[in-house]
This record gives C-alpha cells, sequence and structure tokens, in this order.
C-alpha cells in the first residue's frame, strides 16, 4: 500500500522521504544503528523495520531480522546496545528481547511471507520464553536480567507493557503456526493484571511520559480506565500547540513520545486529538525528511532557531513518525497494527483453577 495523504499535515512524498532516510542508515548486513557510526538497540531496530515494511521496503525490513537474528543469543536474549555486530552494552533486556514478537508479526502482515514466519519463529518464540523465565509471582517480569546487576533490578511499567503487547503478538503467531503456547497465555494474564492492579510492584519513573501511556500503547488498558489515565495526565505532560514532554518536570518536547501518545490515544478511538498531536510535532520536521529528536523550552516558550538538541534525527524517531501517520490515514491489516484487536488477552489463572475445582465438585 502507499504511503498516506494526512491533509494538512504531511503528505505521502515528505513521508517516502522519511521512509528513505531509515534506508539510507541501514547497513549492508542489514543493522539499523541510531545514526550514521552510532550504536544500535533491537527494540528501536524493530520500530524501524516496521516504518520501512510500511514503506515498502521489505527487501531491507528482511535484511534487518536477518540481522537481528544472527546476533541473538543461545538462551534467546539480546543485549541492550551493540556497535556493528560487537555488544556496546551487556545489559540483558527483557523488552528488548521480547519485542521482536511484534515485529515479526507486523512484518508477516505486511508481506505474508510464510518462510519468513517460518524462519524467525525460533527467535520469537525463543526470546519470549526467557523474558517469562524472569516473570514474578505476582505478574511483573523485571527489565534487566543479568545475574550480575545488582541495582535497579525491578520491573518497570513502560518495559512490562510492551512486553504484555509483544506476548500477544507472540501468541498469534503460536496459534497461526500450530505451536499452542498456553502457558504464555497464562503469563500474559498474570501481567495485565499487574499493569492494571498492582502499580506498586513497579520501579517509580512516574515522572517519565512513557510511564503514563503505555499501558494503553501496549494493549494493558482500554474503556474507561484508559481514558482517565490520559484525562488525569494529560496536564503534567501535554504541552498545547507542541507536543508530549519525555518528562514530566522537565523543558523537553520529544517527537519519539508524542508519536507514541498519538498512537496510544488512535488506539482507543480518540482519533481527532490524535490527529490534532501529530499535526504539532511536524515543527521537529527537517528539510531533509528527518525529525530532530526534540525541542528545549523555556516558560512554554520554544526556541525555533537552534534549539533543537541533540542535534540528531535518529532512525526510531523517524519510525515513531512513520508508524504514527500510518495508523491515522493508513490502510490495511498494520494500519490498525497497535490496537492489537482481536489478540489473545490472557488466562486467569485463579479462574482456570476455580472452574476446576466446580467441575471436580
Amino acid at each position: 500500500m502507499p504511503l498516506p495523504d494526512i491533509d494538512g499535515i504531511v503528505s505521502s512524498a515528505e513521508l517516502d522521504a522519511t521512509v528513505e532516510l531509515i534506508v539510507d542508515h541501514q547497513l549492508d548486513d542489514g543493522n539499523i544503528p541510531w545514526i550514521p557510526g552510532g550504536h544500535t538497540d533491537p527494540w528501536n531496530m524493530v520500530e524501524a523495520a516496521m516504518a520501512l515494511d510500511i514503506g515498502g521496503r521489505h527487501t531491507e525490513a528482511e535484511a534487518a531480522y536477518e540481522w537481528l537474528r544472527r546476533i541473538q543469543r543461545p538462551d534467546g536474549a539480546f543485549h541492550a546496545y551493540y556497535i556493528g555486530n560487537d555488544v556496546e552494552d551487556v545489559t540483558i533486556d527483557t523488552n528488548v528481547t521480547a519485542y521482536l514478537a511484534n515485529g515479526v508479526l507486523h512484518h508477516y502482515l505486511s508481506t505474508g511471507d510464510d518462510r519468513f514466519l517460518r524462519d524467525n519463529w525460533p527467535m520469537v518464540a525463543d526470546g519470549i520464553d526467557f523474558c517469562l523465565d524472569h516473570q514474578a509471582e505476582s505478574g511483573e517480569i523485571v527489565w534487566s536480567a543479568d545475574p550480575t546487576r545488582q541495582i535497579w533490578r525491578g520491573a518497570l511499567l513502560t518495559g512490562c507493557s510492551s512486553i504484555h503487547a509483544s506476548i500477544r503478538c507472540a501468541v498469534l503467531l503460536a496459534e497461526h503456526l500450530g505451536d499452542e503456547r498456553p502457558d504464555w497465555e497464562l503469563s500474559l494474564g498474570s501481567l495485565a493484571h499487574a499493569i492494571e492492579h498492582r502499580t506498586e510492584v513497579f520501579l517509580d519513573k512516574d515522572r517519565w511520559a512513557m510511564d503514563w501511556y503505555y499501558p494503553i500503547l501496549g494493549g494493558a488498558l482500554r474503556g474507561e480506565a484508559a481514558w482517565w489515565r490520559i484525562v488525569e495526565r494529560w496536564p503534567h505532560f501535554v504541552v498545547e500547540g507542541r507536543g508530549v514532554r519525555c518528562v514530566s518536570d522537565r523543558p523537553w518536547i520529544t517527537a519519539a513520545e508524542t508519536c507514541e501518545l498519538v498512537l496510544a490515544l488512535d488506539a482507543i478511538g480518540e482519533r481527532d486529538k490524535a490527529l490534532e498531536l501529530f499535526g504539532w510535532v511536524q515543527f521537529l520536521r527537517a528539510d531533509n525528511g528527518g525529525y530532530w529528536t526534540g525541542m528545549n523550552f523555556d516558560d512554554d516558550t520554544f526556541h525555533l532557531d537552534g534549539a533543537v538538541y541533540p542535534e540528531e534525527q535518529p532512525t526510531w524517531n523517524l519510525a515513531a513518525v512513520v508508524l504514527a501517520a500510518h495508523a491515522l490515514a493508513g490502510s490495511g491489516l498494520t494500519a490498525s497494527f497497535f490496537r492489537y484487536e482481536g489478540l489473545a488477552e490472557g488466562l486467569d489463572r485463579d479462574a482456570i483453577l476455580a472452574d476446576i475445582r466446580r467441575v471436580a465438585e
């Protein structure tokens, strides 16, 4: 499908230029670093590969997954950061590891390529199994699975919300391939319960915008609970006319957080507000089709001349814009991808045990 036009905001040709900039950053072996010569993290690389698929660059997207398959650890995990094929940060990140499921499902929906799915299913399954090995009895999943790391090894609400979506994607792939994983569905139910009802089990990151909207973006919150979550914290994070603060108490607007909130709003039917936000973020667009990471401001006055910092247009930033545009104006199977409609909700272990007891009685 062609890239969408969003009337009065951004054109199909402009979005195509953004996708082509991601292609320009991709290395010959499929790796997509943040910036030329910079490091790579698998989570953000998957986002970039999704944008490539939206732009019709399926060969380049598949090359990205081939690179990820080559660097995956034998235990199914991924490190946090790489420089080329070398590990830059040895941290083993569960959210980074799980997110391959989202990308593989997205590419399959984009192409219908069964061979790709069969080739990459072991990578997805091993990654999900690794993550769930680090799930606590109360449902949350620690973000750092490095046994040598003793500080801040707790669970992150943002990361667990993303993992929630990843498990749902993985369950759908498993069902499609005839590789049923009811244990994953049990873990999914427990994780969803923790996200919605046990916020005390997560590390305190309340200042960060992602902790605000990711329970919605990851599909764990819907309906009235999602709506109230948006309304209650909107004044803390949203600067009218510009976008979303990365951190509630810092004067810093970012393109990626704004576009992710666009996706979260679209997922709960707040399309008009999502379109308005997406229009705001266009002030960060550069002449080459890229998007600056963000911009500082003082007392709600933006410095439009040279105030972008850092002066980078990372590939994950570009991808967030493309994904948001596609959700708002696209068509086809992947336009509604981040609504996660029709995916498994997760099994409730206590309810299953109660049913077994009733049958036994």
